[in-house]
């Protein structure tokens, strides 16, 4: 498999796509489970259908230009699982295409082949999550656009204006996955290193990235949406996590592989002296974007493997040379089929449950589940008071109040009358016809707001309020 991809040929990039999709064959023998933030982003998509703005009137701290994806594949397509699939599966295919690319034509290696490629095809799928259309693939998308463009400027030994493409892509990708802004600082260390950039084209990389971002408030701020934007974007991302650990195995196990693969291959490289100055400089570079990329950790909302997808770039980087590094080719291979095997094993154990005993790359926790409604619930709009466990899987969402860590703010906050007004405001812009109440709110909003208690009635299901006419 390995030598196959050694093969310098154009045709090669026709085989990296058949082997990825060949890799994702599972996702089309079998229904891959939908995840709880999969169906989150679906559920802002569809707000954004019916009129609602991001922020303002949706209450999420999904980052801007992902919403917008979202709200796009929505317009087009409703809640589709397979479109959020085939959309990921073009993008990785893209980021695998480019990344061999960039080390082919710059000769990164002393070896001129596909297997960068191949090995970046592989890490894609650590996990049948990584499958999906998440913030950080999108992200992700850019930030490899961004190393082509930093590996253009080290080969060339000058700095030219291309440092504002630099900090443009930077400045998209943060606006798909805002913890992506810390790649300011891989930038910033990178070009103060290994490149002359003066401090006209720092200011000129900063603009870059800065631009984008500037857009988007100025577009929040004629949209009265500019303290919504402070409040559900930026603040939350900065909040302290206390992260479910029950899939934390689970998650190591699938990040285990790559992470070994690619520190070998790093290890590798103290006792290898063929490269020449740029080449050096390159594996450097990289070796900064990983420990950049730990800056994310703190910044996730949630531990999964498609969270750790900024990660593949240096791990496949570093893992090339591992390959490459053998001095018999057998050995090579055998490793490369060992490790293939160990990661499509995690992937179809995670998809296919192989052993059904064994709870390796099933993300238990971060699949929905189907809530015990009563079946007159059903493709309604509603309102869970609480965290979301399923409700929202055949039903719609109603008012802003879709994260339940954001809604808290004003639903936990009842005795401030600003909170008050604004939740009788959002109720009467977007009632919905069922509220599941978890946090038994709705008696104390009723003490609130006497006009709520016009409005709905308990009914004949505990902790469930009905809509009156």
């Amino acid at each position: 498999m390995l030598s196959f991809f050694r093969v310098n040929a154009v045709y090669q990039n026709i085989s990296l796509v058949l082997f990825f999709l060949l890799l994702r064959l599972p996702f089309v023998l079998t229904d891959v489970p939908l995840l709880v933030p999969e169906l989150n982003w679906m559920l802002v998509g569809e707000q954004m259908s019916r009129g609602f703005m991001l922020y303002r009137d949706i209450w999420d701290n999904v980052s801007p230009f992902s919403g917008l994806v979202y709200w796009s594949i929505d317009t087009l397509f409703g809640r589709s699982q397979w479109t959020y699939q085939i959309i990921a599966a073009v993008l990785s295919i893209f980021q695998i295409l480019y990344f061999n690319y960039v080390i082919h034509s710059r000769e990164l290696f002393t070896e001129r082949s596909y297997v960068p490629g191949a090995i970046y095809a592989l890490m894609l799928n650590i996990s049948f999550d990584m499958a999906t259309l998440s913030p950080m693939l999108m992200a992700t998308t850019f930030l490899v656009l961004a190393f082509g463009t930093m590996v253009k400027t080290i080969t060339r030994r000058q700095v030219t204006n291309e440092v504002f493409e630099l900090g443009m892509y930077i400045g998209v990708a943060t606006l798909f996955y805002l913890p992506a802004s810390v790649f300011v600082i891989w930038a910033s260390v990178s070009l103060l290193f290994y490149t002359g950039a003066t401090f006209r084209h720092y200011l000129l990389g900063f603009f870059g990235s800065a631009f984008p971002l500037l857009m988007v408030v100025l577009f929040f701020y004629l949209n009265d949406g500019i303290n919504s934007l402070n409040r559900n974007l930026l603040t939350s991302v900065f909040q302290v996590r206390q992260y479910n650990l029950n899939d934390f195995s689970s998650l190591l196990i699938s990040l285990l592989i790559p992470l070994v693969v690619g520190v070998m291959g790093f290890m590798r490289l103290f006792s290898s002296a063929r490269f020449v100055n740029y080449q050096a400089r390159i594996q450097q570079i990289m070796a900064i974007w990983f420990f950049t990329s730990i800056l994310t950790i703190p910044l996730m909302s949630y531990l999964a493997p498609m969270q750790f997808v900024i990660f593949i770039p240096p791990a496949a980087f570093f893992a090339t040379h591992y390959f490459q590094s053998f001095k018999k080719q057998w050995a090579a291979e055998l490793v490369f089929l060992g490790v293939m095997g160990g990661i499509l094993l995690i992937q179809y154990q995670g998809v296919l449950d192989l052993v059904p005993q064994l709870s390796v790359g099933r993300l238990e926790n971060l699949r929905t589940k189907q809530a015990l409604l009563p079946e007159e619930i059903k493709g309604k709009h509603i309102l869970v008071l609480g965290e979301d466990e399923g409700e929202y899987m055949n039903n719609f969402s109603a008012t802003p109040y879709l994260n339940w860590d954001l809604a808290s703010y004003d639903l936990e906050n009842l005795d401030n009358f600003d909170s008050v007004i604004h939740v009788y405001d959002n109720f009467r812009q977007d009632p919905p016809e069922y509220v599941i109440d978890k946090q038994n709110i709705m008696p104390k909003l009723f003490e609130r707001v006497p006009a709520l208690k016009s409005r709905y009635k308990p009914s004949k299901w505990k902790g469930i309020y009905q809509k009156v006419g």
